[in-house]
Order: structure tokens, then sequence, then C-alpha cells
């Protein structure tokens, strides 16, 4: 008999970390390896925060705080829903994770029990699939068609809704693809929503101020405020505000399914790093005049790498929306082989390959649920990721 929990065979590592950890490793041995895997800014924290962070360590800020969050984080937060979103939610109706993915597990712990189905669009976000099953729930994953953007239609959402259906995970723009809804795409989601109302929305916005171009982002209990009693809204200060070692993020949602993530985390982790909260203040009240340069330079990258990437025969890349990823179908490389000797067979050996012969680093699209594809974050700089992109145009013009 196993002395492990039969609970982890339902589950499997990050891939995302996995090949990351992968890169850093051959890197560490002397490879000129590129990393594009791993979604984090390549941009410093902004200074303002910084300096909140300092301030609150001369302060002697540095004790434990109520298990999810200080009051004046949690009224920064309630600010910022109401300024952004025109959502009013109090204090009490908040939790404070240690990271994004805290606050989505702790949801799925609190509320799930076996049978229990959560409905996931793909491609999705490597860990929500693996935080259902941990949870003992089902997930239901949905794909979306690179014809259709990466975006879940409303016809799929019905269809896969049962009556066991407990949440679904809805997450623009979205990691991997960068794909973002518009209002009106929203409102067919939500219009199905409304006709079924056991059914609550767990909303992962992480990257709502990365927005380009014209596309205006919104969140289903903004789109329809009918659904506002059954919606967690999700978010955090990782992606914009270039805190993702910070580990804050946050939920909002009815006070009842607070408490019970309260109480989950108060058994778990305890309280987010409380300088980290400090810091999180200020990244939500102060200035946020460092956004829209640090877009311009996500855009400019975006528009080399679907450049790039649709130059390559054998490559589909969308456009997306938002986010700092492109999601490139590889349908047309499938069958080819590397000068090494490798057969293309899937997503997964493109990548292997990609990294062994040519020392880039993405992720494949089975990992996200949705193949043959596989994941860039352009979230470097302008240098390394042409490089990488030129090396991948060469691996490609270089099958047979």
């Amino acid at each position: 008999m196993s002395f492990l929990s039969k609970t982890l065979s339902r589950v499997k590592p990050s891939p995302t970390i996995a090949m990351s950890a992968k890169a850093q490793e051959l890197k560490a041995a002397g490879r000129d390896i590129i990393g594009l895997s791993a979604g984090e800014p390549d941009f410093d924290t902004p200074e303002n925060i910084r300096e909140a962070a300092k301030a609150a360590i001369d302060a002697g800020k540095t004790r434990y705080t109520a298990p999810d969050g200080i009051i004046e984080l949690k009224e920064a937060i309630c600010a910022k829903l109401k300024r952004d979103n025109g959502l009013d939610y109090t204090p009490k109706q908040v939790s404070v994770g240690t990271g994004g993915k805290q606050t989505l597990y702790n949801a799925l712990m609190a509320t799930l029990n076996p049978g229990d189905e959560v409905v996931i669009p793909a491609p999705y976000w490597v860990s929500y699939p693996d935080m259902v099953l941990l949870a003992g729930g089902t997930p239901v994953v949905v794909e979306a068609s690179l014809e259709n953007n990466f975006k879940l239609t409303a016809e799929q959402l019905d269809a896969a809704i049962t009556p066991n259906t407990k949440w679904f995970i809805f997450n623009s723009p979205s990691n991997p693809t960068g794909a973002g809804y518009s209002h009106d795409e929203l409102k067919a989601l939500t219009d199905v929503l409304l006709k079924h109302p056991h059914v609550w929305v767990m909303t992962d916005d992480m990257y709502e101020l990365l927005a380009y171009d014209d596309f205006k982002f919104c969140t289903p209990a903004e789109v329809e405020p009918q659904l506002y009693e059954r919606t967690l809204t999700c978010n955090g200060v990782s992606k914009a505000y270039a805190m993702t070692g910070w580990r804050i993020g946050y939920a909002a949602g009815p006070e009842h399914v607070i408490a019970a993530m309260r109480k989950i985390q108060s058994q778990s982790t305890s309280n987010p790093c409380s300088v980290s909260q400090w810091a999180a203040i200020e990244a939500l009240n102060g200035t946020q005049d460092f956004i829209a340069p640090n877009n311009e330079k996500f855009v400019r990258r975006r528009d080399m790498a679907v450049r790039m990437l649709s130059a390559i025969d054998g490559i589909t890349c969308p456009k997306p929306e938002g986010a700092f990823y492109v999601y490139p179908s590889i349908a047309g490389l499938i069958g080819k082989t590397t000068p090494a000797g490798t057969k293309i067979t899937d997503d997964e050996t493109f990548a292997t390959a990609l990294l062994e012969e040519k020392d880039v680093a993405v992720v494949f699209g089975a990992a996200f649920g949705l193949s043959p594809n596989f994941r860039i974050s352009y979230a470097t700089s302008d240098e390394e990721l042409k490089e990488a992109l030129n090396r991948i145009t060469d691996f490609c013009a270089s099958l047979s």
C-alpha cells in the first residue's frame, strides 16, 4: 500500500512550472536558453509600490494579520471593484489569499462535493482542472475552437451544463490564448447562466488591465447584475503590477462563501504576507500611470510575435485581445521530422524538440487542454523575443 494519498493520483504537476524548471536547469548547465514559458512580466515592480513595502517594514507591519487579509486592503479592493467594474462589495465579502491561485483553490475546496461538476473552457489555465480534482469535483472540459478565436459559445456552454454543474470557470483575457470576450459575447454566456440558477460563476480576471487595441474588459457580474449573488469575482495584483512574487490575489462574492473560504485559509496558510498586503494597497490606490506604457510594450511584442509566427508555413497564429500570450496552432507541422531525427507527432514533441535543438522553451498545448498548439509568453525583452522567434522560424524551416 502506498504511503502517499490517493488524491495525488488524480492530479499532475503544473506543466508550465515543469517547463520553466527544465529551461532553468539547461541554462544553469551553460546552454543559451530563451524561456518563453513563464507568465511573468519582465518589468520591475513600480517604485511607489516598492516604497510602500519598505515603509510597512520600517513601521513594523510584519506580524500576523487576519487570516484572509487586513481591513485596509479589503477596503482598497472594494474601492477598485466599484471604480473599475461598477460592483458594490463590503470588506466582509472579500477574501485575500497568497496569490490568485489560492483564492480559486479555497473556493473550490469550500464548495465542491463528490459528483459536483465544473465547466471549464479549453484552452484553460493548467491549474483549473487539477484544482477541481483535488477538491473532489469533476472537471467538464469544453473545447473552444481556433475558428472562434478560442472563445466558448453560448450553445457550447448550455450543452455542457447538467443538474450536477456547480461552477462555470471563466477567464478573460485568457491564459493561455490572450482571447478576450466582448460585452456581447459575454452577455450571450450570462444569458445561458440565467437559465440555470444552480450554476455559479467563478471569474478569473487576473489579466483585466492587460487589454489592447479597442478591446474593453468586462466581468460577468458587471454585464449581468442578476448573477451578482452567485458570482465569485477573482483577481490579483500579479500581472499588471509586475508583482508575481509578492503573492497577493483576492476574491469578492457572497458573504457565506467568503466565510467558508476564510475557514479553509485559517487552517492552511493563514494570512498572506503582511508586507505584500501593504504593497498591494498602494498598487490598487496609487498611480496607475505605468500601466499604459507597459501595455504599449506588450502590444509591440504581441504584434511582432503574431507577425513572425504567421509567416511560418504550417503555423496559424490568431491575434489576441489581451494578456501576454499567443497560442499558435502547429497543425501544418504534424508528421514532419527535425534535423536531429525527432518526428513531430504532437505539440509536446514539438516543444521538447524546440528546447533541445534550438534552446527555446515554450509550453505545449496539451497542457492547456487543446492541441496541436503551443503557448508563448511574450512578457520578455524585445531582443530576447525576436531572437526566440528567429530560432522558432529556423527550426520550422528545417523540418522535413
